[in-house]
């Protein structure tokens, strides 16, 4: 990465805080040399956890805004968006409305982050909804799905916004010429879903996005589709059940390998396999949700995340900032609308 690229960093967000955010700022930082970021939240705090890192500071790649106040996890989105009005939630996104950062990250509570988000820097032309949007382990590499918990409540144009919006995101950010959306569905079968999806499939197939039908839940992992698009509710229950199983998955594989002696001793020559498996499923490689359908770049990081995980989510903010993703769903969808009205 050659050219300046500027992000602010709720530091006070999620469960760990500095604690996470501020050594994930010294990674992104060392992988990125373009990358400046603005540390949002308690100054004195802040400045305690960056004692080790003056150098950054000094360099200026790395700097302090201060805010006074935390919106807590389970604090109410609309309390958070109405009370707290200097967190450093609010303060990171608003430096990415005047245009001082490009792109915000936080691993706050998802619920003001968007409330927030939307309020301050409004949905693009054509957007009713942002969605949350994530990369998701798959066979082949990876699938993006959509959307993952900020809308209950669908209509099919919804799911066509969020399919238009996906796409742009695996052509932009992973490269693909003409990703393949797909529906999730209970069946593939064009007489099964509600009302809704069915609609949402009639537009998409009438359009010039490369839509491939619906999609099961297991179509998710195959590497089969590319983007995977549906109802909030429903998503965001994929995504927890996903993350369910991989958690057992990994307790029974810990279970077995230390039954006995002769368990554990299959467990030692099956070491470096295990550890590739690992490295290959980690979340942490996958942390970083995008809150798409918003005028500028906000990225979602799981509340828990540690250091490796925030600075991925880091990571993402980069790509989308150089890939310019809200300009480019823009101009899709205004060209996939245009394209509606001519026929």
């Amino acid at each position: 990465m050659t050219d300046r690229v500027v992000i602010s960093l709720d530091a006070m967000g999620g469960d760990v805080g500095p604690g996470a955010v501020i050594p994930a700022a010294v990674r992104a930082l060392s992988k990125h040399p373009g990358l400046e970021l603005i540390l949002v939240g308690d100054q004195a705090v802040l400045e305690g956890h960056l004692e080790p890192h003056r150098q950054l500071l000094q360099s200026q790649r790395l700097r302090v805004h201060h805010a006074s106040e935390v919106v807590e996890m389970d604090e109410l989105p609309s309390r958070a968006l109405r009370f707290k009005k200097d967190s450093s939630m609010r303060v990171a996104i608003d430096l990415v409305k005047d245009g001082t950062a490009q792109a915000a990250v936080s691993a706050g509570n998802t619920g003001a982050l968007m409330a927030t988000a939307r309020y301050l820097l409004k949905t693009l032309p054509g957007i009713d909804r942002p969605a949350i949007l994530t990369a998701i382990p798959s066979i082949r590499g990876r699938t993006l799905m959509l959307d993952l918990g900020a809308n209950v409540g669908c209509t099919a144009e919804h799911l066509f916004q969020f399919a238009v919006m996906g796409s742009v995101l695996a052509h932009a950010v992973d490269g693909i010429d003409a990703p393949r959306v797909g529906l999730l569905n209970i069946g593939e079968e064009e007489i099964k879903g509600n009302d809704q999806v069915k609609e949402a499939a009639r537009l998409l197939h009438d359009s010039s996005l490369n839509y491939v039908g619906f999609v099961e839940g297991d179509d998710v992992y195959t590497g089969d589709v590319d983007v995977v698009v549906c109802d909030g509710f429903i998503g965001n229950v994929a995504l927890k059940t996903s993350e369910g199983v991989a958690k057992m998955i990994a307790q029974f594989m810990k279970e077995e390998f230390t039954r006995n002696p002769l368990t554990r001793l299959a467990g030692l020559i099956a070491l470096p396999v295990i550890r590739a498996f690992r490295r290959r499923v980690d979340p942490r490689n996958y942390n970083g949700a995008s809150l798409l359908g918003l005028r500028g770049i906000v990225i979602k990081s799981h509340g828990g995340a540690d250091a490796q995980a925030f600075a991925n989510a880091i990571g993402v903010a980069v790509k989308e900032v150089e890939k310019a993703v809200p300009d480019r769903i823009d101009h899709q969808l205004e060209a996939q609308l245009n394209e509606r009205q001519a026929v």
